[in-house]
């Protein structure tokens, strides 16, 4: 395997040059640039990601921190990260949070011991105060899914109450009255905004959601299965479900069609995040559609520039996202 001292030899320069090259460094010309290029790719020389950190002290990886691997939604957030990444000639390297002020804390540190200069972050725990002191280390550092007002230029979020108040007048102009809901059990400020957001809505155009008709479990198909379960067992009557996340819904369709609800026609459905499932789910699930992925992008390629310093005035990247309402058929006219 060659070494830099093999193409430094070869090149006729000194392996500070070779190192400049392979490092995209400054003070080398083009001419010579494009002769050690050339020897590097002959001599199929690899420059060693470890060895550059510890000269740099950067590393070549892009750091994301979701809560969980297993979750569609997250899995689409970290594919518009490593996106970004593979473009810049980064690898990505995750770490977990799993919904614990503790394990986001070791998520994020983990990342800053492999020297990690840009970092995109989803966090739901831990403090204000903390992620804005840590910002001020990190200058690579962005959050996705969070407003904090102090480090807005940092934050990649959605309107989660403008996405409730979507819901809401979907299913009103759909001419329902009768309403439930299925929330997340976490105590995150996402699944309060977007029930927030429904309540006023509805309370706008004079009904509201009786507080018996809200479910809360937790955020996977499971747990829409026995929030439903738990709603029929009330003996309440509704027409319209609205539900935290697609993966809830399609759970809450399960138990109803098996306690003998067709959805549409006796209960409509709506649910939020437009993950890939929602659209081979049967009936195909009416949503709010949460473009995480595309958010993901903008939020690394914000961090490069942050980390490069390389942020002008004329760069506009898309804080603020509304999500936008996907029919399928999984809603209906009442």
């Amino acid at each position: 395997m060659a070494t830099i001292k093999d193409v430094a030899r070869q090149a006729g320069v000194s392996v500070a040059t070779v190192s400049r090259v392979a490092n995209n460094g400054p003070k080398v010309g083009q001419k010579t640039r494009d002769k050690v290029t050339k020897i590097m790719q002959e001599l199929g020389y690899t420059p060693n990601a470890n060895a550059r950190a510890l000269v740099t002290q950067k590393s070549s990886t892009v750091g994301v921190v979701i809560p969980d691997l297993t979750d569609p939604f997250f899995a689409s957030l970290a594919n518009g990260v490593e996106k970004i990444a593979r473009q810049e000639n980064r690898q990505l390297l995750l770490s977990t949070g799993m919904i614990s002020a503790d394990s986001e804390r070791q998520a994020i540190n983990l990342l800053l011991e492999r020297r990690c200069d840009i970092i995109v972050v989803h966090s739901k725990k831990l403090a204000d105060e903390e992620l804005i002191a840590l910002s001020q280390k990190v200058p690579g550092l962005v959050f996705i899914d969070r407003y904090i007002d102090a480090i807005a230029n940092r934050c990649i979020w959605l309107d989660n109450y403008e996405g409730g108040k979507i819901a809401a007048r979907h299913l009103l102009a759909l001419q329902h009255t009768e309403f439930a809901c299925i929330s997340s059990k976490y105590r995150i400020e996402d699944p309060g905004l977007r029930l927030r957001g429904f309540e006023d809505e509805l309370e706008a155009a004079g009904y509201a959601l009786d507080p018996k008709l809200i479910e809360y479990g937790t955020p996977n198909l499971q747990g829409g299965e026995a929030a439903a379960q738990h709603l029929l067992a009330s003996g309440k009557s509704f027409s319209a479900l609205f539900v935290y996340n697609d993966a809830m819904a399609i759970g809450a369709i399960s138990t109803l069609e098996d306690n003998g609800y067709k959805v549409p026609a006796d209960i409509s459905v709506i649910g939020f995040d437009d993950v890939l499932l929602s659209r081979y789910s049967n009936p195909k699930l009416t949503t709010l559609n949460y473009p995480i992925e595309h958010m993901a992008m903008l939020a690394t390629k914000l961090a490069v520039k942050l980390a490069s310093n390389d942020l002008a005035d004329e760069d506009k990247i898309n804080l603020k996202h509304i999500p936008k309402l996907v029919k399928r058929e999984s809603t209906s006219a009442k």
